[in-house]
């Protein structure tokens, strides 16, 4: 992915979850600033125009090394430019903070609030809590992704997760995301009534047949290729994906444009991903 002189490299992005060699992504500053820009543009669709105090489920020592991220490192570090007086509800060592949580509600909890973690930290390491201490969440937006991949044992469906926490915490203001490392600042939005993504419109999704590599009928499942507008400093306008998913409309849901699921990884297909990278402090 190096097509960046050495002089112009801004950041660098390391693919989480790959065996052998690392996959790094150079970016050179007009990169991460379009893409930047069109993650914002994205966001405020559901966090609004204003910055929202933000709990970070994750921990601080996700940023070893403020040049290379990690893909969990870089999501998160993406997200946080969107709230204010952020809070880890991670410990150094990964456990849950339940005093930094507590303190976080104490201060903002009477108004929107933001939280973002990656699904299944979200669901271990604070829905398990608030559960426990009886939280109040009601005005938190909720931001996650990354799946549960490699802990498949402790999964629930989407509608299992949003009901739980709804009713164990009253938060209701849930939106899953999917995207990658590749294509960072293009996300796939979750919508208000939860169950579909949508496309952003600088990007697209097209769902093909695994043998005639054919785009599939809205109904039919296949291989996900991503396609997006935002990459300049490397080659990564269009992606086959090894993600299996299903196209079910276009213009027809909560907002513009196509609504797919995604049904999991292709069988065989190795477990990777921002989310994979977590290993305690990851």
């Amino acid at each position: 992915f190096k097509t960046v002189p050495g002089a112009g490299v801004f950041k660098v992005l390391d693919r989480s979850g790959t065996t052998g060699e690392p996959s790094r992504i150079y970016l050179d500053r007009q990169a991460a600033a379009a893409q930047s820009s069109a993650l914002a543009r994205t966001m405020r669709s559901v966090l609004g125009p204003h910055r929202l105090p933000m709990l970070i489920v994750d921990t601080r020592a996700i940023f070893k090394d403020r040049r290379s991220f990690s893909a969990r490192g870089a999501g998160v570090l993406g997200m946080m430019s969107y709230g204010r007086d952020h809070v880890w509800a991670l410990d150094e060592q990964g456990q849950p903070d339940v005093a930094a949580i507590e303190e976080f509600l104490a201060r903002h909890g009477d108004a929107p609030f933001l939280i973002f973690g990656f699904t299944f930290m979200v669901w271990l390491h604070l829905y398990e809590v608030a559960r426990e201490r009886r939280f109040d969440l009601s005005n938190g937006v909720l931001v996650h992704s990354g799946g549960w991949k490699k802990l498949a044992d402790r999964a629930v469906d989407p509608a299992e997760f949003r009901r739980a926490f709804a009713d164990a915490t009253g938060l209701k203001r849930i939106h899953n995301f999917y995207g990658m490392v590749e294509q960072i600042g293009t996300v796939y939005l979750e919508g208000p009534s939860g169950g579909y993504l949508y496309c952003p419109d600088f990007a697209d999704v097209i769902v093909r047949d695994p043998e005639t590599w054919q785009e599939q009928p809205p109904g039919v499942p296949g291989l996900i290729e991503v396609v997006s507008t935002l990459p300049t400093s490397y080659p990564g306008h269009v992606l086959l994906t090894e993600d299996l998913g299903v196209v079910h409309g276009i213009d027809d849901g909560d907002w513009p444009g196509k609504r797919f699921t995604v049904l999991g990884r292709l069988p065989r297909a190795e477990a990777r991903g921002c989310s994979d990278a977590y290993g305690g402090a990851a």
